[in-house]
């Protein structure tokens, strides 16, 4: 009876230790468009039920920071991120975007979705970037919209591109 008690509390023991050993993963997203406290909302409401992940935002450095039980829910945050419309640099070799196909070559119009837009200055900033976009003569832009469309003769890569570097996810309209 002992030696099955000493048995069961040392594998016990070893699960603990086990779990104990395995390590967090940590990354740290930059270049984030975090223009306003309601953009750091936005990140902290996104990632509030995903579980096993503690973010931490940085508006000032325009970062998100996470801190995962694991490589898979980190993976699910920077999934979640992406959803809500936020893209940045990731640190962490094995967490990565994954972002959609953007049509090739030049068209004459792109619906883009997903984009975070949760006031006049990220509206502002998107208007920006799209002026600097060879051939975009027209867009639907407005605050609070998360979808919008381009008009002219231009890359829609280029155009997506031009999202992704300033820190908003952009998607092609499929």
């Amino acid at each position: 009876m002992r030696s099955t008690c000493l048995i069961a509390v040392s594998s016990a023991l070893c699960l603990f230790a086990t779990a104990s050993l395995q390590a967090e993963t940590k990354v740290t997203i930059s270049k984030t468009h975090l223009c306003c406290p309601m953009c750091v909302t936005a990140v902290a409401a996104t990632l509030k039920d995903v579980e096993g992940v503690k973010p931490k935002c940085d508006q000032k450095a325009k970062t998100i920071e996470i801190t995962a039980d694991s490589d898979e829910a980190a993976q699910k945050a920077v999934d979640a991120l992406a959803k809500a419309g936020f893209y940045g640099a990731t640190d962490n070799e094995k967490i990565k975007y994954k972002l959609g196909e953007a049509p090739k070559g030049e068209v004459e119009r792109l619906e883009i979705v997903g984009v975070h837009n949760c006031c006049g200055q990220c509206t502002a900033a998107i208007k920006k970037a799209l002026e600097g976009v060879d051939g975009i003569t027209a867009n639907t832009v407005k605050a609070k919209s998360d979808s919008f469309v381009l008009e002219g003769k231009f890359s829609a890569e280029k155009a997506i591109q031009a999202l992704l570097d300033i820190g908003f996810c952009a998607q092609a309209k499929k």
